[in-house]
């Protein structure tokens, strides 16, 4: 055993953690093996493993985690409903004569997914294979195509049901039906921010994004109108079924999981695509996810668990609360470490990090632990947006056809003015906090 300062610890980890995602080896096996052996080195064997089982031990018994298979399964059992590629179409119908209409329904129909799916991979893929194409082949730009796909996929880990809020929640001591509800409101103002910036740069460029032509246009009638209305039914019953019975009051959480669960399948069977086949695939997928996730939270909680053992977290509460500029200023310095491991570190890995440690800060600071924990999660949907990790941009190009010629340039040029809007809804946010905090004040009955 070794005697460190907390500083030399808290500089061995963070950098260890930074030097071996370089590497590209798994990033749950990164943060667990630092966490093995900086323990090893200043606690010796027994009292590391002592740390590193309580703290799996205690990941397991968090009933709040149940609701992440629980969403994972209704997300998958719904990507091959056939309920997305019915309400594409109706949209498609009804908006595509606009300028930039393919972008706009996208956006519209990618924020509906994100109130129905919570997993970015399945919401980027769905949106690659039905709007990539249609898109690129009538002439719409390829960054702008490219940018609306991925930005609009992304928002379903923060719009309700998301599994990042899941996974915060528990972490920071919140209310996950709360910040449910906080979700709400700056998911659906970054939607509008992304139309209007479709809108508006195709009102200015009709090149970017040219209307249906004339001679194929044909007119909206009440067959169009019913079709689009029963296209939202899917949806809509979905949402009523899981945020509806946790702002009624009727469950928490974790049950309303259940229910979307129920629903998923029932909506399958409507459409006549449930098998067991479907079930089958929906239940190793989740067995997948649900394993990762886990895998990477014990890990992370067991690194975590060794950094502030070691007392490295109080220098990084010294660090932050010392930044000249007031409480202002700190929190801005959270929020740009959170950008910046968002480059190179998966979100899950990012939250089980960086939220024990910052929570205590952000309390000491004076600001609602509630508002500053949906301050981090919106800034985390630039991660996914944000080379080298921006796993959205990876979902989109391993799914784009190639033969639509999409490179990885197009991509990464048509995000940026998205990530751009993010910073000015995280300013809007700062500025007006009641875009968050005001819908859980609201709430009702049981919220855990």
């Amino acid at each position: 055993m070794f005697e460190l300062s907390a500083e030399l610890v808290a500089f061995l980890m963070l950098g260890g953690v930074f030097t071996l995602v370089l590497t590209g080896f798994p990033i749950a096996f990164v943060i667990g093996s630092v966490a093995f052996i900086v323990g090893i080195l200043i606690f010796g064997p027994t009292t590391t493993y002592h740390i590193l089982y309580s703290r799996f031990y205690d990941l397991s018994l968090n009933y709040p985690y149940l609701a992440v298979p629980l969403f994972t399964f209704m997300g998958v059992i719904l990507q091959h409903s056939g309920i997305t590629k019915d309400l594409y179409e109706s949209l498609y119908e009804s908006l595509g004569r606009l300028r930039g209409g393919l972008a706009i329904v996208t956006i519209v129909f990618g924020t509906i997914l994100a109130t129905c799916l919570g997993v970015i991979a399945a919401s980027v893929t769905i949106l690659t294979l039905v709007a990539l194409g249609p898109m690129v082949t009538r002439g719409y730009d390829r960054p702008l195509a490219a940018g609306t796909i991925v930005a609009s996929g992304t928002l379903g880990i923060l719009i309700p049901p998301s599994i990042m809020l899941v996974v915060y929640g528990p972490q920071a001591g919140l209310s996950i039906g709360q910040m449910f509800m906080g979700a709400v409101f700056p998911g659906l103002i970054l939607s509008a921010a992304y139309l209007s910036y479709v809108v508006v740069r195709c009102y200015l460029n009709p090149e970017l994004g040219p209307a249906i032509p004339a001679d194929q246009i044909t007119p909206f009638s009440p067959a169009k109108l019913w079709r689009l209305l029963k296209s939202l039914v899917p949806p809509v019953l979905l949402v009523l079924a899981v945020l509806g019975t946790i702002f009624s009051g009727i469950a928490p959480p974790t049950e309303a999981a259940a229910v979307g669960c129920l629903a998923s399948v029932f909506m399958a069977i409507a459409y006549g695509k449930f098998s067991f086949g479907l079930l089958k695939h929906a239940s190793i997928e989740t067995l997948r996810v649900s394993a990762f996730v886990v895998m990477i939270a014990a890990l992370c909680y067991a690194f975590v668990g060794v950094f502030m053992s070691a007392g490295s977290g109080e220098v990084v509460s010294r660090l932050i609360l010392a930044v000249p500029g007031g409480k202002w200023a700190s929190f801005g310095m959270i929020m740009l470490i959170v950008f910046l491991l968002g480059l190179f570190i998966e979100w899950i890995g990012i939250v089980f990090i960086i939220v024990p440690i910052f929570s205590p800060i952000i309390i000491q600071l004076g600001f609602n632990p509630l508002w500053a924990g949906m301050m981090i999660c919106i800034n985390m949907q630039m991660a996914f947006q944000t080379p080298p990790m921006a796993m959205s941009i990876f979902v989109l190009k391993g799914a784009a056809p190639p033969e639509l010629g999409l490179t990885m340039a197009d991509i990464i040029k048509g995000v940026v003015p998205f990530v751009l809007i993010i910073m000015v809804v995280l300013l809007l946010c700062a500025i007006f906090p009641g875009i968050i905090t005001w819908l859980p004040e609201k709430m009702i009955g049981p919220s855990h």
